[in-house]
């Protein structure tokens, strides 16, 4: 029987990695594979707390006996069939670093598998998170963008800055011309008063 477990960090969504293996598989095992995938210290002392569905703890499992058997003895299929439904893995007690590990169930029609088989990646190891990696996921949503999506539209703020200059400008200068046209005709009527007669040829003139 193969089963399948997803190991994640607790509120990110940018990392995950997802394994299969056998039920027989001891913790142990599965510990070993995780720290050389995911590149955990090996100088540090591990534990498996094993939780129900409700994230109630059922037991604890290191490398020496806490009263539920090391973790080289107990498979993940014997943890299974007592309804443990996810583990809290601390690959680092003392510094109390640790990623979850949940069960996913049974993978159907699934060969074994001679060594925990890691069949799903997602973003870097959790070192580099520790380190102030963070996600596309994981950013806000307002600042979310693809690459080159700033500076477009950066570019499109300042045309649009540009845009409503001319425009302004342009009805300046509408409103300049409408005054030179009313300073012509008030001139033109200023003539007309200077004492000079204006005719238009409808007049009667006599001599």
């Amino acid at each position: 029987m193969v089963l399948r477990f997803r190991v994640s960090l607790p509120g990110i969504k940018g990392f995950a990695r997802v394994y299969k293996l056998n039920a027989d598989t001891t913790l142990y095992s599965f510990h070993k594979q995780m720290r050389s995938d995911m590149e955990f210290p090996q100088d540090q002392l591990i534990l498996f707390k094993a939780l129900d569905e409700k994230g109630g703890v059922m037991a604890r499992y290191g490398l020496f006996d806490l009263g539920f058997g090391t973790a080289d003895k107990v498979s993940v299929g014997e943890a299974v069939a007592k309804g443990i439904a996810s583990f809290v893995y601390f690959y680092d007690i003392l510094n109390k670093k640790s990623v979850i590990v949940t069960y996913e169930g049974e993978v159907e029609g699934a060969k074994p598998v001679a060594v925990p088989m890691l069949v799903e990646t997602k973003g870097p190891i959790p070192a580099e998170f520790e380190n102030g990696y963070v996600a596309f996921e994981d950013l806000p949503d307002d600042q979310k963008h693809v690459p080159g999506e700033a500076e477009w539209n950066d570019a499109k703020g300042e045309k649009d800055e540009d845009d409503d200059l001319s425009s302004t400008a342009s009805s300046d200068e509408e409103e300049e011309d409408e005054y030179d046209e009313d300073d012509d005709d008030a001139e033109e009527e200023h003539d007309d008063e200077d004492g000079k007669e204006i005719f238009d040829g409808t007049e009667d003139l006599t001599l």
